[in-house]
């Protein structure tokens, strides 16, 4: 199965988020861009592109909310001054944090405060706003990531502590939550202990990810340039690859049928698409904003 290319331009680009049909903004796909610290919605038929926001500092993950706006998960920056293809921007440091952007592209902060490198986030059946909160990379010799709960009434908590390095999260078909850590991926169980899926995704591991009603995995396969697919026991069945070298970061379903697979290529620089993928994508909760 070969991609297709949506749009290019979208510099180092991440946490693609599908907006459907009957959304205010969809139907669409909005993607970060973490040097660029700036949030993109993108009309896949048109293959066009718009700026959405201006996020400052390091725009990671996204997640969709019940009226169109769009949380972010805000890293604080990060110097890419060394890599080519970002090397137009400049460095942005901002507070890290939980950001919310409304339709009109207001940006404003949620959770401000006490927070490391905010990377990827998914949205509870109750609308807690659950996201992965590593260090910057490289990671510390102590393993002080940690996953973090915020709640409808404002609250935030840590939900799980002790991780290298945690990047991708997400829920699976049962509502527990499946995290990449280090090169794995790890399933955070309901007495709070934790068990491996796969500890070790290819080359380069895994980085963000999402899953279809099967309960398969399709993650992020970093520098080994594609996305690889892994069912619920942690036996890989597929490799979606992407041509030539490059770094492959997140992905998630969209379309009007939820079965094509969107993928930010973060390097090059573009936003794939593979179409009429077996199985549609899991649906995802969208955050019903607070209480």
């Amino acid at each position: 199965m070969r991609a297709e290319v949506v749009v290019d331009g979208i510099v180092f680009g991440e946490g693609p988020v599908w907006v459907p049909e009957g959304t205010p903004g969809g139907p669409s796909l909005v993607v970060t861009s973490i040097p660029a610290g700036a949030l993109y919605r993108i009309w896949p038929e048109q293959q066009r592109v718009e700026q959405l926001a201006d996020t400052g500092g390091g725009a990671n993950g996204a997640a969709l909310a019940a009226d169109g706006s769009i949380l972010v998960t805000q890293n604080g920056g990060i110097d890419f001054s060394k890599l080519p293809i970002a090397a137009e921007f400049a460095y942005r440091e901002s507070t890290p944090g939980l950001q919310l952007v409304t339709l009109d592209g207001e940006v404003g902060y949620l959770v401000d405060e006490g927070l490391h490198a905010p990377n990827d986030l998914v949205v509870g059946a109750d609308g807690t706003v659950y996201f992965t909160d590593p260090p910057h990379y490289p990671p510390p010799s102590e393993p002080v990531g940690r996953v973090m709960a915020y709640s409808r009434d404002g609250h935030m908590r840590v939900f799980a502590d002790g991780f290298t390095y945690c990047n991708g999260i997400a829920l699976d078909p049962d509502g527990e939550m499946v995290v990449v850590e280090l090169r794995g991926l790890q399933r955070l169980l309901p007495d709070g202990g934790r068990e491996w899926i796969v500890e070790t995704l290819g080359r380069g591991g895994g980085d963000g990810f999402c899953l279809d009603v099967e309960g398969n995995y399709y993650c992020a396969a970093t520098v080994d340039h594609g996305v690889r697919i892994v069912d619920p026991s942690g036996n890989e069945l597929d490799f979606l690859a992407l041509d030539g070298d490059g770094v492959t970061t997140n992905c998630c379903f969209g379309g009007a049928d939820g079965r094509t697979l969107f993928a930010t290529d973060a390097i090059p620089g573009r936003v794939v698409a593979w179409e009429g993928l077996p199985h549609p994508g899991l649906r995802l909760h969208t955050w019903p904003g607070l209480t």
